[in-house]
């Protein structure tokens, strides 16, 4: 997105209201407040990325333009969309290439799901039972609860500053207080306490999601059945004592709902994980030793930084460049431009957010002019052709945030020739509160790999903030990478704090 100096918006509010969910049924379960821990969100996903990075280091991920990967993240966000914003975090959803039945969800949303849980789903409710019980023990904030009741810390904030300061010690930290990461999995220390709790929420986000919650109850006894030497999820994860039975009691008395039935889609995404190369926990654990999954998941789209969380220059300007669709913008490759898998917290001015740690950060220049968030690569004169571009606006009157996202998008199509909405305004969660989506398209000023013109898709997300102003993020990569792109804008998004 190529925009020159745009004329002032002039917008205006009312008292905003705040588009509301579906309401429940009367009896429909409702999922408990996760309750408050002295860690803070911003430190629990700063955790869950660090602990992603050593992840991404020492097992084998698949892309995430895989079959199995896009198949896994489509279950995930449909359970996602069914907590209250306010709870939520960002999500993010990956699968490894490991045999053991086993997944994992790390503070502040990471997860990471076996290829041996999918092809040991009988359904798509047991495979999407498994995602909901590990998204509960973030949504609950389980490990920052351990974290605190952890005997050796010597306070939270000394505690926050061993796991998230750089240097050789961020894994020896995570381990002593509660995360660990070798021999091919990552274990988490979880009480009896903790997985009962996980086993009742994530029934409760399967139901509300359209499942039949007793597939948890299912999955749970089909592993508890193979016995001796069982699968490694049940060695992660301690039994709380009969919870089949437990669940099932739970769900009992929940009015009955139509449920979603599998369809092609789950057999294909099981059959394509059934023939995908995996390997055991010991191969896992010696090819990390070998450095072999670093040059994998770097080959595969990764981008693995040197020291987590430090960011990149930040002094950088965009290059200049020629006019949009000219020759002096040429195809960039996707490693160029790819988010890396580490994030830090940015304090732009408007909001904070989380960017990956490869994007740079331009300030505005002047009023009015937009902040950056992008790859170097990404950037061209006057705009980008990759990340997000973040200002503001100043509401006056009785306009409703409807009508601001639709002036917005009125006034970035007059800067912008040949820039048109996409389908309609729809309801999204921006951090803690509701805001606006709207998605358009112009042309990319960057060509494809053959050097012809590509569509650009053009994201615009809204969201009022406390002091009444609107602020406006949109969020730009060619229609044909987008979807790459869309799990890092979705954690941007979700990470928003005013």
């Amino acid at each position: 997105m190529v925009l020159r100096l745009l004329p002032s918006v002039i917008v205006s509010i009312c008292a905003l209201q705040l588009a509301g969910t579906t309401a429940a049924q009367p009896f429909e379960p409702q999922l408990p407040d996760p309750g408050n821990v002295s860690l803070s969100r911003q430190q629990q996903e700063q955790i869950g990325f660090k602990t992603a990075e050593q992840v991404y280091q020492q097992m084998p991920v698949l892309p995430d333009s895989s079959p199995e990967t896009q198949y896994i993240r489509q279950i995930g966000q449909r359970l996602a969309a069914v907590i209250p914003p306010d709870h939520s975090w960002p999500f993010v959803f990956h699968v490894v290439a490991e045999k053991d039945i086993n997944a994992f969800a790390l503070p502040g949303g990471e997860m990471f799901v076996n290829l041996g849980a999918i092809t040991a789903a009988s359904n798509e409710a047991e495979l999407a039972g498994v995602m909901a019980h590990e998204m509960s023990h973030v949504y609950m904030q389980h490990s920052a609860k351990q974290m605190q009741k952890s005997q050796m810390m010597q306070g939270l904030a000394g505690l926050a500053g061993a796991i998230l300061g750089s240097g050789g010690g961020v894994l020896g930290s995570l381990g002593a207080e509660g995360i660990q990461i070798g021999a091919g999995m990552v274990m988490l220390k979880y009480s009896r306490g903790d997985e009962a709790q996980a086993d009742a929420v994530g029934a409760m986000i399967l139901y509300r999601a359209g499942y039949n919650p007793q597939a948890l109850a299912d999955f749970f006894r089909k592993l508890e059945a193979q016995g001796g030497n069982g699968p490694q999820f049940l060695s992660d994860h301690p039994d709380p004592g009969n919870r089949d039975e437990a669940i099932l009691r739970e769900i009992r008395n929940w009015p009955p709902i139509q449920y979603r039935r599998d369809d092609a889609e789950f057999q294909r995404a099981r059959a394509v994980a059934a023939k995908a190369p995996a390997y055991s926990a010991d191969e896992i654990a010696q090819g990390a030793k070998t450095g072999r999954w670093v040059t994998l998941n770097k080959r595969n789209g990764a981008v693995l930084m040197p020291q987590t969380g430090v960011p990149v220059s930040q002094n950088e300007q965009p290059q200049a460049g020629g006019s949009p669709g000219g020759s002096s913008y040429r195809p960039v490759a996707w490693s160029a431009v790819a988010p890396a898998t580490s994030y830090t917290y940015t304090d732009l001015g408007l909001l904070k957010m989380v960017r990956p740690v490869n994007w740079q950060v331009v300030a505005a220049q002047q009023q009015g002019q937009f902040i950056t968030v992008a790859p170097q690569a990404g950037m061209v004169d006057g705009g980008i052709g990759y990340g997000v571009m973040v200002n503001s606006v100043v509401p006056n009157s009785q306009t409703s945030l409807d009508e601001t996202t639709q002036q917005i998008a009125q006034n970035l199509q007059s800067g912008q020739s040949g820039l048109q909405p996409q389908g309609s305004i729809t309801d999204i969660g921006v951090g803690s509160t509701r805001g606006r989506s709207l998605t358009l398209q112009s042309t990319s000023p960057f060509p494809d790999a053959n050097g012809h013109a590509q569509a650009e898709r053009d994201w615009l997300v809204t969201a009022s903030r406390p002091d009444g102003s609107v602020v406006y993020m949109v969020f730009v990569a060619p229609a044909a990478q987008f979807e790459r792109m869309r799990p890092a804008f979705s954690r941007m998004i979700h990470s928003v704090q005013f």
